[in-house]
């Protein structure tokens, strides 16, 4: 669908998608029903935006939903790559190589797509278009790598239901936290949840860090700050693949915007986040997470438009 001819495009379209195929992409785009819809409004703007992208994925998985719906779900963590040549859902283009980051989960019946969940990063487009609108204050950005054991695509070994039950158990533990030092149960040294070289890699806004201190320096401890009844964890889907699992709600976590967060002071306003996760356990521990977040949505919440305010903004690149 990314790199057919044009012309192919809608018979590619019609024998992948089911006739009411239903896709729920991260704001500005929100919901689609039926193929034709998923082509205007969001395969033709990517493929315009950028005409000669292809797909990278660094993830790869597939397995049985084990959450209450059901289903047989692929996910995957992957990047657009090409020249931003056009405005994206009105993120302006910078005529430059991106990888535009993406979370993707899909719901297959009978070989074609009945669902599809898709967090694009936004906010790091516009970071790499020269148009970052919001402050530089938490971890690295950078490109999201692959696993460091170069086995995310389609992996052949491991135990996706051991890996997922390790991911289950550290999520139950999380909810429970120390606000004073941000520390949760069991989540770190030789018992715990996190490996000691663990990776954390988040989406912009956040950036990536590594280890556990690093993880509450960079982005746990302000985020408990600003939104302290935080919960997590409705999650629609959750599979398990050789040593990987991942997870996403839509939305995942309700809160409270208590507290001043990347810059925007507290509003006290009821706010919802739509969350992927993906995960490589390693020995029975979580070393690497990969996070998409839809922060584009969270921050319209909180009364900020982060795209009306990238295209404001006189590009860095220039």
């Amino acid at each position: 669908m990314i790199a057919a001819d044009p012309d192919e495009l809608p018979e590619i379209i019609a024998r992948t998608l089911t006739e009411e195929s239903v896709w729920d992409i991260s704001c500005p785009v929100s919901r689609l029903t039926g193929p034709e819809a998923v082509l205007e409004n969001f395969l033709r703007p990517l493929r315009r935006a950028m005409p000669q992208a292809y797909r990278r994925d660094e993830l790869f998985i597939g397995g049985t939903n084990i959450r209450e719906r059901g289903g047989s779900w692929v996910a995957a963590l992957s990047h657009y790559v090409g020249r931003f040549t056009a405005p994206l859902f009105g993120v302006p283009a910078s005529d430059r190589l991106v990888f535009l980051r993406a979370g993707e989960f899909y719901r297959i019946e009978n070989g074609r797509i009945a669902e599809a969940k898709i967090i694009l990063d936004l906010p790091d487009l516009m970071r790499q278009a020269g148009r970052f609108p919001l402050p530089r204050t938490l971890g690295t950005e950078m490109l999201f790598p692959g696993p460091a054991s170069h086995d995310g695509v389609l992996p052949t070994g491991g135990d996706g239901a051991a890996a997922l039950d390790i991911v289950q158990a550290m999520l139950g533990d999380l909810q429970t936290y120390d606000p004073k030092t941000g520390a949760s149960p069991g989540q770190t040294g030789s018992g715990g949840y996190w490996h000691k070289d663990m990776m954390w890699f988040g989406p912009g806004g956040i950036g990536s860090t590594h280890g556990w201190d690093g993880f509450v320096d960079h982005h746990r401890a302000a985020f408990l700050r600003a939104f302290p009844d935080r919960r997590g964890g409705n999650h629609y889907c959750r599979i398990g693949d050789g040593d990987f699992a991942a997870v996403s709600g839509w939305p995942s976590m309700t809160m409270t915007h208590r507290g001043a967060y990347l810059g925007v002071p507290a509003t006290n306003r009821a706010l919802t986040l739509r969350v992927m996760d993906f995960y490589r356990v390693t020995q029975g521990q979580i070393i690497e997470n990969w996070v998409c977040l839809d922060y584009v949505d969270l921050l319209a919440q909180m009364g900020v438009d982060l795209i009306a305010r990238a295209a404001a903004m006189d590009s860095s690149l220039q």
